[in-house]
């Protein structure tokens, strides 16, 4: 299994007792940092807030969804009763009624009349009802695991994608550190021949030469940059083998698209400004990768 995770999931468990039956869904989607949402069934006080430090316990970033539906499992015959002389009198008032040309009661009619089915009054155990909340709790808790199954699936799937976009930047920080070894000779020939064709003829024009384009070379060199972007490089790789990563990763692009513009504006060569654009085009791509990274 992949150590980075990703943001996006689903998972779900279900759970009885008590004379209940519940279920819970969890959804996950991309968030900079972690939001939990609820949604659950009234009289459950205390579910709240332990969904959402289950939540917290397992995941750092992202838009978490926790929804919990509830019904009672109680059987018919317990849970209503039939007020027997209420119907009689009901029934005797409908007889009467059908002898004078009334159309004769129905039985489906006659206990749809008000007070001729009862519910009994519900009285409630603080003690079960505190043990039901605990295992629905643990319900809760089992529906994140499988979120975060999923999201660790999601990273599975994302880390060689994240590698593969690594070695290409260091590959091409490879590249630009040999066409960079040009840019000096790059320089002295231009301003050579710029100097040759402005002043031909001026004294210790060898010596100016050499020392213009010391100091042009000197403002272009792209060493350091090249030795950042090397580091970064080292950086990622470790990130990825310590998560959560998403938000470091995140920042530590912004590190590597400033190096690729300084090398960009750097560049004296058509060369080593089509490296460093493709360079910045790879980072931007591996950005959008890690914003599904937790």
């Amino acid at each position: 299994m992949s150590l980075i995770s990703g943001m996006t999931g689903f998972g779900r468990a279900e759970g009885a007792g008590e004379g209940w039956t519940w279920a819970v869904e969890v959804r996950s989607v991309n968030g900079r940092n972690l939001e939990v949402r609820y949604r659950g069934p009234n009289g459950f006080d205390t579910l709240e807030r332990a969904a959402k430090t289950a939540a917290q316990a397992r995941f750092v970033r992202g838009q978490i969804s926790v929804g919990v539906q509830a019904k009672r499992t109680v059987g018919a015959e317990a849970a209503v009763t039939i007020n027997a002389p209420l119907l009689a009198r009901y029934l005797t008032l409908a007889n009467e009624l059908a002898e004078d040309g009334a159309t004769p009661p129905s039985a489906d009619g006659l206990l749809a009349l008000r007070g001729v089915i009862e519910a009994p009054e519900e009285v409630e155990d603080p003690q079960a009802r505190a043990a039901l909340e605990v295992e629905m709790a643990r319900t809760v808790e089992a529906a994140l695991d499988a979120l975060k199954g999923a999201r660790n699936a999601e990273g599975a799937q994302l880390a060689p994608l994240l590698a593969d976009f690594i070695a290409r930047i260091e590959g091409l920080v490879a590249s630009a550190e040999g066409e960079a070894q040009a840019q000096v000779a790059a320089i002295r020939d231009r301003f050579s021949r710029r100097m040759a064709e402005l002043a031909p003829d001026a004294p210790g024009l060898d010596e100016r030469v050499f020392l213009e384009a010391a100091s042009l070379a000197a403002k272009a060199d792209v060493r350091e940059e090249l030795d950042r972007l090397s580091a970064h490089v080292a950086a990622a790789r470790q990130l990825m083998t310590a998560p959560p990563a998403g938000r470091k990763l995140d920042f530590l692009l912004q590190e590597f698209m400033r190096e690729a513009n300084t090398l960009c504006s750097k560049s004296a060569t058509t060369a080593l400004t089509g490296i460093g654009l493709e360079l910045k085009a790879v980072i931007e791509q591996l950005r959008e990768q890690v914003q599904n990274v937790e």
